[in-house]
């Protein structure tokens, strides 16, 4: 229904457009020479099942034909990373495609304590120039179920050589607090990622009423709704047996008996064996989620957190720790990285937790101690949580009324003196260097 409202919007479309060229321009200059193939030993393009595909064009020849100009396009990228994740949020919305914003007029959320809470504005933003963020991105106050914008995600993503993301993802006619549901997008981003290469895994967030028997249901309607997508990320295990890998955020609002009823081969009710047998990844906050997280029965954990020194798992000091203990109980780790944190355009009281992106240093400290804890792959925070400032999307300057509701206006923070593709360019400098140890690391 909100597509029809797209004629009201054209000069909105329009000037999205402009801002898309105008990224695709920015990533073109960015593009290594050209016989930088991607990986040798990935099937790009392989048949969709029956029932995906598009229906035959009528000349034999012209599928073949835009299936090698496709091909020849993304040999101007570095060969995605399959080691490599982002975090990938699919929550935004705007006029033209949603019939509103989404997410973009973010309220200012209230401090705990009524006391802080007084000293600091309250209200939502008002998009598109006052948007629920720190920073602004180069496509503007987009929607994420728009096909240009995910275009230039997917060249975003794999000029940074990315090879995975993790979609946020609630089921169907669920939605996070500030948003609207989102698992109908989920396939026309899969449809986008798959032309560039780029996999897709599943990042499930803590919906209402989840516990053991509603994550069943679930993980048995995302193998069975998107399993046969060429784009469906699945791992290869120690033991050879390829399946899906989920990441579980705020896993630990159950408790370990709970996990186990799903996780543990010896119990009935599991998954293990089964046709929805999968990689489970634990969120790991304090340090005794450690052992929870093994008794639960899950194969992995990551950490989430951009602000280093948030959480004992966030802290990069204790990730070398972290990974012996993993390896020692035959567990993935999965560190993960951002390249700065700042939320004070929604949580307005949250300095404490704000680090400077200090011009991409940020973003390479914790590259190199998630490298030093010899990690099975590296997860980004994020490629888009602009809320929490996280994002390695392009950004942009701005000034608007970013200061908040009702504030004058004030610039929001950008990348200079850098240019707006710089978190991309660190990215698939780490990306090439993480591939190489894993190599040496096997060796």
């Amino acid at each position: 229904m909100a597509r029809l409202r797209r004629r009201t919007c054209a000069a909105a479309v329009l000037s999205l457009l402009s801002l898309v060229l105008l990224v695709a321009a920015v990533l073109k200059t960015m593009a290594p020479p050209a016989d930088h193939d991607p990986s040798p030993d990935l099937q790009l393009f392989p048949h969709q099942d029956r029932d995906q595909a598009d229906p035959a064009p009528a000349d034999p020849h012209l599928g073949s034909r835009v299936e090698e100009e496709e091909t020849a396009s993304l040999k101007r990228f570095p060969p995605p990373n399959y080691a490599l994740h982002a975090f990938y949020y699919v929550w935004y919305g705007s006029p033209a495609f949603d019939g509103k914003y989404v997410h973009w007029d973010h309220p200012q959320m209230a401090h705990w304590d009524p006391k802080v809470a007084q000293a600091y504005p309250r209200g939502r933003h008002s998009p598109p120039d006052d948007i629920g963020a720190n920073f602004y991105p180069a496509l503007g106050a987009y929607s994420s179920r728009d096909p240009a914008v995910l275009e230039a995600h997917m060249q975003q993503l794999r000029t940074a050589a990315i090879g995975v993301i993790a979609v946020s993802w609630y089921p169907p006619g669920l939605r996070d607090d500030n948003g609207e549901p989102v698992d109908d997008i989920v396939a026309l981003l899969m449809n986008a990622a798959h032309k560039y290469s780029i996999m897709v895994a599943f990042h499930i967030e803590p919906y209402k009423d989840r516990d053991e028997t509603s994550m069943l249901k679930n993980v048995k309607y995302i193998v069975d709704t998107y399993g046969r997508h060429p784009a469906f990320f699945r791992h290869r295990t120690a033991n050879g047996k390829v399946l899906p890998l989920f990441y579980v955020y705020d896993s630990y609002l159950l408790n370990s008996e709970q996990w186990a009823r799903l996780l543990k081969h010896t119990e009935s009710t599991s998954v293990r064996d089964t046709p929805y047998d999968a990689v489970f990844i634990a969120l790991m906050v304090e340090e005794k989620h450690k052992r929870d997280i093994l008794t639960a029965g899950f194969d992995g954990l990551y950490t989430y957190f951009a602000t280093n020194g948030f959480s004992y798992g966030s802290t990069q000091r204790n990730w070398e720790s972290i990974g012996a203990f993993c390896e020692d109980n035959n567990l993935l780790f999965v560190p993960s990285v951002g390249p700065g944190y700042v939320d004070t355009g929604v949580r307005p009281w949250n300095f404490q937790n704000t680090r400077n992106r200090i011009n991409g240093k940020y973003y390479e400290n914790a590259l190199s101690a998630a490298l030093q804890a010899k990690p099975h792959f590296i997860s980004i925070t994020s490629f888009n949580e602009w809320h929490e400032g996280t994002q390695i999307e392009m950004a942009v300057p701005k000034v608007g009324a970013g200061a908040g509701p009702g504030a004058g206006p004030a610039p929001y923070l950008d990348y200079l003196p850098n240019r707006p593709a710089v978190y991309l360019e660190i990215t698939r400098k780490w990306a090439a260097i993480f591939g190489s140890e894993r190599q040496r690391w096997r060796d």
